[in-house]
């Protein structure tokens, strides 16, 4: 059990867990979670014996319901919120992480709870899941890299759809959008995502991270490109 605030943080043999813990706030993101969050993905990364984190949410009514605008808005400056921005990179230091991540996800997923599942793997979602990305309806548009992590998952015309209208999601069409991997009844929901996490971890881990990085730096290259991205990768692990 970690000793964070808005985290809890918790390592079982070769996983990690974790878990969104503002229960009570629909596990909104706050200022607070996201320095939390940031040194617990840079120790996730730097945690050799780590293979695989899972990512989910406390309570059940939400994995998350979006941040906290009444702090994310009120900055005290645009110097000093760039600044920080540049100094704890949360949403890139997420996409660096060379562990699968899976998302196992329940209730309300909004705003910024769409952009940290969209940073994961693989995403599991409960039968009673909402997705939804508000920020439009706000006059912002999202800040944690949704534009363009959306349409990389579901497609230009969806996510464009998705976003400029405003409405939300849920499960069976999350998952017929290839949102998510699977749709799961909520009482099982973290039991699977935790075998999966196992099964996963109990792979060869420079192969795992060689496939991830494969396929996740490969979307981004022209075929030729990927396959010799998967040419060197292969001949560095097979050695």
């Amino acid at each position: 059990m970690s000793a964070f605030e808005t985290i809890i943080y918790q390592k079982q043999a070769n996983i990690a867990y974790v878990t969104l813990n503002r229960p009570q706030a629909l596990n909104v993101y706050n200022l607070k979670m996201r320095d939390e969050l940031y040194q617990i993905l840079g120790a996730i990364k730097d945690d050799a014996e780590v293979r695989v984190a899972v990512f989910r949410g406390a309570g059940e009514r939400a994995f998350c319901a979006g941040a906290d605008l009444s702090e994310f808005l009120t900055a005290p400056s645009p110097l000093i919120a760039r600044q920080v921005r540049w100094e704890r990179d949360i949403w890139g230091l997420f996409l660096s992480l060379p562990q699968p991540l899976i998302a196992a996800l329940h209730g309300f997923v909004l705003g910024s709870g769409v952009e940290i599942a969209l940073c994961c793997d693989i995403r599991l979602a409960s039968e009673d899941v909402q997705f939804g990305l508000p920020e439009p309806q706000l006059g912002i548009i999202p800040a944690a890299g949704g534009s363009q992590t959306l349409p990389r998952v579901i497609g230009g015309a969806k996510a464009l759809e998705v976003l400029l209208s405003g409405r939300w999601l849920k499960a069976d069409e999350a998952k017929k959008l290839k949102l998510v991997n699977r749709v799961i009844p909520r009482k099982e929901l973290f039991n699977q995502a935790g075998r999966l996490a196992e099964k996963i971890a109990g792979f060869d881990p420079a192969a795992v991270a060689g496939a991830k990085q494969a396929v996740t730096r490969g979307l981004d290259l022209t075929l030729e490109q990927g396959l010799e991205l998967e040419a060197r990768l292969a001949k560095a692990i097979n050695r």
